[in-house]
């Protein structure tokens, strides 16, 4: 890809920035979190570098081998999901968890944190297609789901996610972005809603700007900013 990481990164904001204009919203609205799967260390420090500092990894152990060549103060997010044998060592690394597709691996997540004495954040996904190879909660799942994981004493829910069916091109992917707005709008008019700050992690490389005019708290960005995976 032509360009610099730091040049890219800069071009990325500039866009999250129109997205917001035309949408009537505060650029700092959106956290831009680089997707660093499978990117090597040298591309993610060139992002550090020119500001980055919230990186997403789509497997612990992956974090694991890279955090320690890093600066400490990145905030580093669990964008894949969450095995549940790896609840202890993602307590101890992530701040925030975008996939939390199931209660088991929210109670264990729950419980290492308390163990650590961590606040810890958390997105539940949700399968929008009702696709077989795509993980997250069915739309009807996630009331009675928020109902059980309220009251979790470490791990808190503060939004959705979505990784929607493929589209032809970004536009054929707003729907699917729309529809996750309107579950989180839904889930807080409930009379017992969340009490969630309702934040939406949607929208990646090629459809980022149209999930930011449909809402998007969080982009989760990969290949337009480390260029194509290693």
């Amino acid at each position: 890809m032509p360009g610099s990481v730091e040049s890219r990164l800069r071009e990325i904001q500039a866009r999250i920035g129109e997205a917001c204009a035309r949408s009537g919203r505060d650029p700092a609205s959106v956290t831009l979190v680089g997707a660093s799967k499978e990117q090597p260390v040298t591309g993610m420090r060139q992002a550090y570098d020119a500001g980055l500092r919230v990186f997403g990894e789509n497997r612990v152990q992956e974090a694991q081998h890279k955090a320690p060549q890093l600066p400490p103060d990145i905030e580093w997010h669990l964008l894949g999901p969450l095995q549940t044998n790896k609840a202890r060592a993602a307590a101890g690394l992530f701040r925030a968890f975008h996939a939390i597709d199931r209660t088991k691996a929210a109670l264990a997540l729950d419980r290492e944190a308390a163990a650590r004495c961590a606040a810890l954040e958390s997105f539940l996904e949700v399968n929008l297609g009702g696709e077989e190879t795509k993980h997250g909660f069915a739309p009807e799942e996630l009331a009675p789901a928020l109902a059980e994981l309220a009251a979790l004493p470490n791990l808190r829910i503060v939004g959705l996610m979505a990784i929607p069916p493929l589209a032809s091109d970004p536009e054929g992917m707003r729907p699917h972005f729309r529809r996750l707005r309107e579950l989180r709008d839904e889930l807080a008019a409930r009379p017992q809603g969340p009490g969630w700050p309702g934040l939406l992690s949607m929208g990646m490389s090629d459809d980022f700007e149209v999930a930011i005019e449909e809402g998007a708290t969080h982009v989760r960005i990969g290949t337009a900013l480390f260029g194509p995976r290693g």
